[in-house]
């Protein structure tokens, strides 16, 4: 097996290869960083390279294959994690130029568990300045590029590990999701990505949006993000907001099929600008679970956008991260960022304290909905990647848009919680990837992983790879 292709494996079939003895996780770690070393100049996807950390921790897995202790579950396996989360002895940047020196002297519940699981910790991938647009250019990198298109963007705010997990930067990425984070930059790297239901994994320290972030995995199939999230999902105290630590069996959830199911499909949401070879795209797409044996009916779900919810909630916290120094930090910071600042201080609490109100109402009216439903079908995005360092893609279908208002199929799922997931599904004729985004509901993340091995089996997609070599 050569290089690339140690590269390309998935994280499920890297534990057999090494279980068997028939694979050295030092020799794919080699190849990975390798690898890294001779594209991120060009991608952009790493900020931080972890490489002496990574091999002496293939190492310790080696030996401990050699030696029958093969019970962990990520062991000699390669991972990477988003530069907004604390990685000890590691820099983290979150984007920015006020942390670019910050080196956490602790980690992340979830970077905790990864590391107990056996993984090998590869570096840190890109993000925007606290993870606020769907793009991942920041002040202190630069973006990151669409493995597909170089000069496209890669998405954001988890940009950079899309990129590398599409790349073969790694098998398993670490993202986070507060309107989109996950979903946007998977859709755009034609990889799976998984916003788990809110809480399933711990959250600390908390994000500005705090009861709007998701933590979950990016990978190019669907029984590796199960793995990720088996392995990182439970309670942790430091996140009071965290679930309890009744963990179900997530990679046997992904068996079984999805005959029977009640699927609803809808193409824009009632309210949603798509371009339409996007729609058509992921039509055909939806139109595969009638195949499979579900039901699947087109419907309007007759909402109103809850954008304005989300603006309220992402522009006044980020506006309370600067409370106290805005005016003196204001020319570090990314000017996009300014300007969400400059808006969430002119809010009023009542004004918040509304929105709120109307979130509740709007997650009320979705769970009306799943009532019916299993599953809600969407396109995960309405647009195809825009250009890299661009804070949105400007308009969609002629109509234009602006700052998180482009993401009109992710964020309300942020809003109610529901586990959201993107499925690769086609490309457009300018050879650039569209997602299919399968919402379960609140906390039936096994349904949406089941759901999308399905999809995946029937329209396998993780052996189609970027220009790069």
């Amino acid at each position: 097996m050569d290089a690339i292709e140690l590269c390309y494996l998935p994280a499920t079939e890297l534990r057999r290869l090494y279980i068997e003895r028939a694979l050295s996780p030092v020799e794919v770690t080699r190849a990975v960083l390798e690898r890294i070393e001779r594209l991120n100049p060009s991608l952009n996807a790493y900020v931080t390279v972890t490489a002496d950390l990574a091999l002496d921790q293939a190492l310790t897995a080696e030996r401990d294959y050699a030696a029958g202790r093969t019970d962990r579950p990520l062991l000699g396996v390669p991972v990477s994690i988003k530069d907004l989360s604390a990685t000890r002895g590691i820099r983290t940047t979150r984007g920015s130029l006020l942390w670019k020196d910050w080196v956490p002297d602790f980690d992340a519940p979830f970077v905790e568990r990864l590391s107990a699981a056996g993984a090998v910790m590869l570096g840190k991938t890109n993000t925007p300045e606290l993870g606020w647009k769907g793009d991942s250019g920041n002040r202190v990198v630069g973006p990151t590029h669409n493995p597909w298109q170089h000069g496209r963007t890669a998405g954001g705010s988890s940009g950079g590990a899309g990129a590398a997990v599409a790349a073969g930067l790694g098998p398993l990425a670490q993202g986070s999701d507060g309107a989109g984070s996950i979903r946007i930059p998977s859709a755009f790297c034609g990889i799976f990505g998984l916003k788990p239901s809110f809480g399933l994994v711990p959250s600390y320290p908390p994000s500005a949006v705090e009861s709007l972030s998701h933590i979950g995995p990016m990978t190019r199939t669907v029984r590796d993000a199960a793995l990720f999230l088996q392995v990182t999902a439970g309670f942790d105290a430091r996140d009071r907001l965290s679930l309890d630590p009744r963990v179900p069996d997530f990679v046997a959830a992904c068996d079984g099929g999805v005959a029977g199911l009640r699927v609803a499909w809808s193409r824009d949401l009632g309210y949603a600008a798509v371009e339409p070879e996007v729609a058509e795209i992921a039509a055909r797409a939806a139109a595969t679970f009638a195949d499979l044996g579900c039901a699947v009916e087109e419907i309007n779900p007759g909402w109103e956008d809850p954008f304005p919810i989300i603006d309220l909630i992402w522009t006044t916290a980020m506006a309370g991260v600067f409370r106290d120094n805005f005016d003196q930090v204001r020319e570090q910071l990314d000017p996009g960022l300014v300007r969400v600042i400059e808006a969430g201080q002119q809010v009023r609490g009542v004004d918040l304290a509304a929105a709120m109100q109307r979130r509740a109402q709007f997650a009320d009216q979705v769970r009306q909905l799943m009532e019916r439903y299993d599953l809600l079908l969407t396109p995960t995005l309405p647009t195809t990647a825009f250009a890299a360092g661009d804070d949105h893609p400007g308009e969609i279908a002629g109509r234009p848009v602006a700052y998180l208002g482009w993401t009109a199929f992710t964020y309300p799922f942020n809003l109610t919680g529901q586990p959201a997931a993107t499925v690769p599904c086609g490309f457009t004729a300018a050879g650039l990837p569209v997602g299919l985004q399968i919402v379960g509901r609140l906390r039936d993340d096994a349904t949406v992983l089941r759901a999308a091995a399905a999809f995946e089996e029937a329209r396998p997609w993780a052996e189609r790879r970027p220009p790069l070599d």
